[in-house]
């Protein structure tokens, strides 16, 4: 008999094994599904301002509309973002953090030389991807703002001083594999900076008129003057 209760108490303590564990799984699968939950809330959020943003601008955006836009309450809103401001901030990251990755995807996939990764980041910020007005409205929407917004400003600065960094490097590796003696790597970085800045202002303001594959021709011009060596007109 006592042997008969030892192997049943055995099999009770076997038993409760599983279920802990199995109520483990459940309570994690559970937590993970309403992390993704509210990280796809998140970001429906964000494409909403998005979308409101390149229609009415910074200024012009409430709230309300963007709870409108993506098809949720305010009180949603409120939930995951807590203020306007909190939620333009993160708009303007998530903007910045997905160019960082195109950049970085570019930049990996690109050819080994530095005129190659030079070439392909150019391409890439003509891309449709890239170079495509709702997004660009939302660009400048938010460097009109950088003047009076510090914190607008910081992440801007940072993504911008990360272009530069990696454009002007590779600049640099080009004017020391060519033997460019009267290029400054610098100047050279600040002129296509400035090349794309305006070709993009240009597609967002004159689309009738604008022309991806002559706004690479251009560039590739200029990088055809500069580095003769290493680019063909």
């Amino acid at each position: 008999m006592a042997l008969c209760e030892t192997c049943t108490a055995a099999n009770m303590r076997a038993a409760s094994i599983p279920r802990s564990t199995e109520n483990m799984v459940i309570t994690q699968k559970n937590r993970t599904s309403r992390t993704a939950t509210r990280e796809r809330r998140r970001q429906q959020l964000i494409d909403a301002t998005m979308k409101c943003i390149g229609r009415k601008g910074i200024g012009g955006t409430t709230l309300g509309e963007v709870a409108k836009e993506a098809g949720l309450s305010q009180g949603i809103v409120n939930l995951h973002f807590e203020s306007k401001d909190n939620l333009f901030r993160e708009t303007l990251r998530a903007l910045a953090g997905e160019y960082r990755t195109q950049f970085d995807r570019a930049l990996a996939r690109s050819g080994p030389s530095p005129a190659d990764k030079l070439f392909a980041l150019m391409e890439l910020d003509l891309r449709p991807s890239i170079c495509q007005r709702s997004k660009l409205a939302v660009w400048f929407a938010f460097w009109g703002e950088v003047k009076s917004r510090p914190t607008y400003r910081k992440i801007c600065d940072e993504s911008d001083r990360y272009y530069d960094d990696v454009v002007e490097r590779l600049c640099d590796e080009i004017i020391t594999e060519g033997h460019y003696e009267h290029v400054s790597a610098s100047a050279a970085a600040l002129a296509l900076t400035s090349m794309t800045n305006g070709l993009w202002l240009s597609c967002l303001i004159s689309p009738q008129s604008w022309d991806r594959h002559e706004a690479m021709a251009a560039v590739a011009t200029y990088l055809a003057n500069v580095f003769p060596k290493h680019f063909k007109q």
